[in-house]
């Protein structure tokens, strides 16, 4: 099923959500008692969408949208999308932006740092004079984090592992995909990546999925290798990683999990690991020569993808807020920048 199937919709979503200040899920460390702790005043840009990093990525599926099918029969009315994006993203507002991050340098490590990243390179690839006031507006934001990620690689002796926001992999192979970090910085991300994952082998996929993943701790790991090592190296180091794989026996990262109660916060995060396993599993995929893994890749991702694609506009924000954006992922493999 193709992404302009659901161009319209997933835009309304994010719409709606990235303008939506409450409920709000701020994670703020209150320092005094007369400490404003108000949602526009702390991030005029990110207030909505309940936390900041689904803010960040609601917005990056905005644009993302409106540079794909903006105009077309797919999604002909961008105008109430333009002003949103125009009023949110101005230098005035993203400064307020970077400021807070340099001033809490663990906040959003590194997962919202990676989605902002990969908004501004949306920005950039959207064009156009819309493209570049919110690519020059973004700007401040992006040299912070560059800055951050800079001065946190080399103390990150050991990467984080478990299916969650913190996860190593997901986010520092989609701060990558982003090009938007100077060319030092990215050698430093894929150093770091070959450092932490270049010698695992025969990972504990039996322990998955844990009871509110919404990542893969296998599969993500397996993709930020993709990014990172040449071509024909990453087949050998798959199959060592993953063996069964290619052995034909049970590999549970393939298996759809069970979601028993999708309103639960964080049960549903389940139904996020449908969506961002069919990411995952479909680049794999594509990075292996034809035959019967690639072949099992495909058709685990085809499963993942059905299960999750019916719970991303169920009238629940507990899963609306977020989940059209791993369903982007999903549904186009191309669709990072």
């Amino acid at each position: 099923m193709p992404l302009s199937t659901h161009a319209a919709p997933f835009a309304g979503l994010a719409l709606a959500n990235i303008t939506r200040a409450y409920p709000n899920f701020p994670a703020h460390l209150i320092t005094s008692a007369d400490e404003s702790t108000d949602p526009r005043t702390l991030h005029p840009v990110f207030y909505g969408a309940y936390d900041w990093h689904s803010a960040a990525h609601m917005h990056w599926l905005l644009v993302r949208l409106l540079r794909r099918y903006g105009g077309t029969p797919e999604l002909p009315d961008t105008a109430p999308a333009h002003a949103v994006l125009d009023r949110h993203l101005t230098l005035e507002n993203v400064s307020v932006e970077a400021a807070y991050l340099r001033g809490h340098p663990s906040f959003e490590r590194p997962y919202g740092w990676a989605w902002l990243l990969a908004l501004a390179a949306e920005c950039r690839a959207y064009g156009g004079d819309a493209g570049a006031r919110w690519t020059a507006a973004l700007a401040p934001a992006v040299a912070a984090v560059d800055a951050l990620l800079t001065g946190w690689l080399p103390r990150a002796t050991y990467p984080v592992r478990h299916g969650n926001h913190p996860n190593s992999a997901f986010a520092l192979g989609l701060a990558l995909d982003s090009g938007e970090l100077p060319p030092a910085t990215a050698q430093a991300v894929r150093q770091r990546l070959l450092t932490w994952f270049a010698d695992d082998h025969d990972a504990p996929a039996h322990w998955e999925p844990s009871g509110q993943d919404f990542l893969s701790p296998a599969l993500t790991e397996a993709d930020a290798m993709r990014r990172v090592l040449p071509a024909g190296e990453f087949a050998p180091w798959l199959d060592r990683f993953l063996p069964a794989l290619r052995t034909g026996g049970p590999c549970p990262p393939l298996e759809v999990p069970v979601v028993s109660d999708p309103a639960d916060p964080q049960i549903g995060h389940l139904l996020g690991l449908t969506l961002s396993r069919a990411a995952a599993l479909r680049s794999l995929a594509d990075a292996l020569p034809g035959g019967a893994v690639r072949d099992r890749l495909g058709t685990a991702a085809d499963a993942h993808l059905a299960a999750g694609l019916p719970a991303v506009d169920r009238g629940d924000f507990t899963t609306d807020h977020w989940l059209a954006t791993f369903a982007t992922l999903a549904l186009d493999p191309l669709t990072r920048p």
